[in-house]
C-alpha cells in the first residue's frame, strides 16, 4: 500500500475533502501546496488537488492524516490513462494505413485512423472512470492520524 500524508480540508458527514501535503517543495517555485509556476498558474490557476475519502477516524479539519492506496489500483490506473489510449491510437493508424491503402492519401489516412483511435481511447477511459468510481480497490483509504513529527 503507497502512503502518504493529507491535510483534512474540510468533512461532510463521515467524507473528508483531502489535500496531499508534498514532502518536498516543488524544484521549480519551491511551494509544496499548488503550483506557483506563473504560466502553469494562468492556465489552470493556483487550485490544489483536492479528493475525498471515508472519514473513518474521525479526523477533524487541519489535521493531518495518512492516506493509503493499492500498488495494483496505481499502476493499473497509470496503465489505463497513458498506456491503453497510447496503443489504441498506434492501432487506429495502423489500420488507417493497411485497410485504407490508398498512395496518394496515405498520411490522410493514417492520420485519421489515430484519431479514431484515440477517440476510441477516449471512449474506454471513460467506461474506466466510471467503473474505477465504484470500485472501492480504487479509492483512496484514509489509514490513521499522522504522527506529530510529521505534521507540516
Amino acid at each position: 500500500m503507497i502512503e502518504e500524508n493529507a491535510i483534512v480540508i474540510s468533512i461532510d458527514q463521515d467524507v473528508a475533502s483531502l489535500e496531499i501535503i508534498r514532502n518536498k517543495p516543488c524544484g521549480l517555485c519551491g511551494q509544496s501546496r499548488g503550483c506557483g509556476i506563473s504560466i502553469w498558474g494562468k492556465l489552470f490557476g493556483h487550485r490544489p488537488s483536492i479528493f475525498k475519502a471515508k472519514n473513518s477516524v474521525n479526523a477533524k479539519v487541519d489535521e493531518v492524516v495518512v492516506v493509503g492506496l493499492e500498488e495494483g489500483a496505481l499502476l493499473w490506473s497509470s496503465f489505463a490513462v497513458y498506456g491503453i489510449p497510447l496503443t489504441l491510437l498506434i492501432v487506429g493508424a495502423l489500420i488507417g494505413s493497411t485497410i485504407f491503402a490508398d498512395p496518394l492519401h496515405q498520411d490522410r489516412n493514417v492520420a485519421v485512423g489515430a484519431l479514431m483511435g484515440l477517440f476510441v481511447g477516449y471512449l474506454w477511459l471513460k467506461g474506466h472512470n466510471q467503473f474505477t468510481t465504484i470500485n472501492p480497490q480504487y479509492r483512496p483509504v484514509i489509514l490513521r492520524l499522522a504522527e506529530p513529527s510529521s505534521k507540516h
